[in-house]
């Protein structure tokens, strides 16, 4: 993938929609000074530009000199974004709130005392609605400028109802604050670390957990409150392979903006990430009936106007969306059939990539290379596993793993038998190194290494051996990571009865789904 760093001014142009462009148009040329000219001037030939080209720019617009450049840009990107203010005032509740904060204090500033508590009022009633409680705290706090420096006489008791109020917003915003601290900081393990690997991850997390969780959100009432406890007990139990706990947050957190469906334009992400968490739990306890109806939700969602309202929101819904359609063919053992899905997702990958981050990228990676592994095609899905491999290792080191498991996996499969002896002693070191090696794992290694030396009529038998010696170790929690990446079951039960794993995965979704529906 091409490199995505690029000038601001360029990707701010670019991420504008065609009725963005016109708003701008008219914004901009309410005035019609020369200065106002070079900017939309600059506006229309960045917008024509498919790459960031300074020199470029420079010779095919003239009467832009090279000292002007800079205040020519900054000047143009502020009147970009305040073309999108005006234009997106009524659509986003916090845009609102902060023009209700200007016009109170315009209105102070012009001696209208009463007029600008007015104002704060209204905006605290809003605010309060929406759980927006810093918005709160602020006009709060300009009320009490207000009444410290004037005699409004508005109210009696005046202010000690300011102080109790503050101190009521304040204890709600701390707690926020502390939830969502540890709900981030969990989310950024998981990303740099994968799932607990041992005993000591394990211990490490619990610890970690009971010092930062306070006691109180066990009571927690208000939105935001509940949303980040959710989060945290979600990232908690997916970290520890607690699937159960995962599950259970998942939907509390997605029923949640069912109960307050007030926040559902204001946190649309959040919905979303949401919807994405609990189709993965789905996937995980293989609930396969409540994973379709939710899919179909999401996909019916992802139409609504409230996502294509922006392009963030858009990208992120076409991300989880794809990942859980991917799922869909993993859980289903459809995966010849999955992989007519990949086009458009090549597709999307290159459209959107100045704005996905490489976590999103590797993943969509990993899960295409695994729908080539499935449907037998191991040539294509070594060049996926490859693009994850050559990438540098900061991040999702359990990705990285188990991409270079895989992918000895594919060679093996091939019968590349002379690079396997080298990716053999590379992968092993690897793991090793990032400390991932786990039970399943190390006899995976076993038995390739010896499977050489078998003879065909001994091969059988071999397989059928590691398969009861994993199925021992499938339901301990820090042996799932491995079964959870690799379906290394349907992977050896494939090679005993000589049918493709989809195959497998396919007869095994069939049977669970008709056992379930005579339940």
């Amino acid at each position: 993938m091409p490199n995505r760093s690029t000038d601001a001014l360029f990707q701010l142009v670019h991420s504008l929609e065609k009725s963005e462009k016109r708003n701008f148009k008219l914004y901009v040329q309410r005035n019609s000074s020369s200065e106002e000219l070079k900017v939309v001037q600059l506006f229309d030939a960045l917008d024509k530009m498919d790459d960031y080209d300074e020199n470029a720019l420079l010779k095919k617009n003239p009467s832009i000199k090279k000292q002007q450049l800079s205040n020519i840009k900054a000047h143009l990107y502020k009147q970009i974004l305040a073309s999108l203010r005006v234009l997106n005032k009524e659509n986003y509740i916090d845009i609102e709130l902060h023009e209700q904060m200007d016009h109170a204090r315009i209105l102070y500033n012009k001696g209208l005392y009463h007029q600008s508590l007015k104002v704060l009022d209204k905006l605290k009633e809003t605010a309060g609605q929406y759980h927006q409680y810093s918005f709160v705290l602020q006009a709060l706090f300009f009320e009490k400028q207000i009444e410290s420096l004037h005699i409004t006489r508005s109210m009696q008791d005046r202010a000690q109802q300011l102080a109790i109020d503050t101190e009521m917003i304040n204890s709600k915003l701390t707690l926020t604050a502390r939830l969502s601290n540890l709900s981030l900081l969990l989310y950024s393990w998981y990303i740099n670390n994968g799932h607990a690997r041992n005993e000591k991850d394990e211990k490490n997390l619990r610890d970690f957990f009971a010092l930062n969780y306070p006691k109180e959100a066990d009571n927690a009432t208000g939105f935001y409150d509940k949303l980040y406890k959710y989060q945290c007990y979600c990232w908690f139990g997916f970290i520890r392979h607690d699937l159960l706990l995962y599950y259970k947050s998942c939907q509390k957190w997605v029923n949640l903006f069912e109960a307050n469906p007030e926040m559902l334009q204001l946190e649309t992400m959040h919905f979303v990430k949401g919807v994405h968490n609990l189709l993965t739990a789905h996937v995980d306890l293989k609930n396969y009936q409540k994973f379709t109806s939710d899919l179909k939700m999401f996909e019916e969602f992802s139409e609504s106007p409230l996502v294509k309202r922006n392009i963030n929101t858009t990208i992120q819904v076409f991300v989880y969306l794809h990942i859980a359609k991917i799922n869909q063919y993993f859980l289903e053992g459809t995966f010849t059939e999955g992989l007519a899905i990949v086009p458009t997702i090549e597709e999307k990958l290159e459209e959107y990539r100045l704005y996905l981050d490489r976590h999103r990228v590797l993943v969509f990676y990993y899960k295409i290379a695994s729908l080539y592994f499935g449907s037998g095609d191991y040539n294509t899905s070594i060049d996926y596993l490859n693009k994850i491999i050559n990438w540098k290792v900061d991040l999702r080191t359990d990705l990285q793993c188990y991409s270079r498991l895989l992918h000895l996996i594919a060679h093996y499969e091939l019968k590349n038998y002379d690079l396997l002896e080298y990716l053999f002693k590379s992968v092993y070191r690897f793991m090793a190194k990032m400390e991932n090696l786990s039970v399943t794992e190390e006899e995976i290694f076993k038995f390739l290494r010896k499977s050489f030396k078998l003879s065909p009529s001994q091969l059988k038998p071999a397989f059928i051996q590691l398969l009861d010696k994993l199925k021992k170790h499938q339901h301990n929690p820090y042996e799932t990571r491995a079964f959870m990446y690799l379906d290394v079951i349907s992977w050896l039960e494939s090679k005993i009865d000589n049918v493709p794993v989809q195959t497998i995965i396919r007869n095994k979704y069939l049977n669970d789904s008709r056992n379930k529906l005579k339940k």
